[in-house]
């Protein structure tokens, strides 16, 4: 194992890991941010049935 460390320099091994694993990271968040199942951001409820029916619930005018 030693001999592989002979050939790679271990500090660019290691930030090009960093930075391989950050783009993986944003990118699959930018990909889920740009689902409409999935966007964590946007405040409409389109995409979940249970909640919107919560919503519409909680919203309706109470009788009285």
């Amino acid at each position: 194992m030693w001999n592989i460390w002979m050939i790679f320099d271990v500090r660019r091994v290691l930030v090009a890991l960093h930075v391989g694993l950050a783009v993986l990271a944003f990118s699959i968040h930018f990909i889920l941010l740009s689902t409409d199942r999935y966007n964590w951001l946007d405040d409409s409820t389109t995409g979940n049935p249970t909640v919107t029916a919560v919503v519409e619930a909680s919203e309706a005018p109470a009788a009285t």
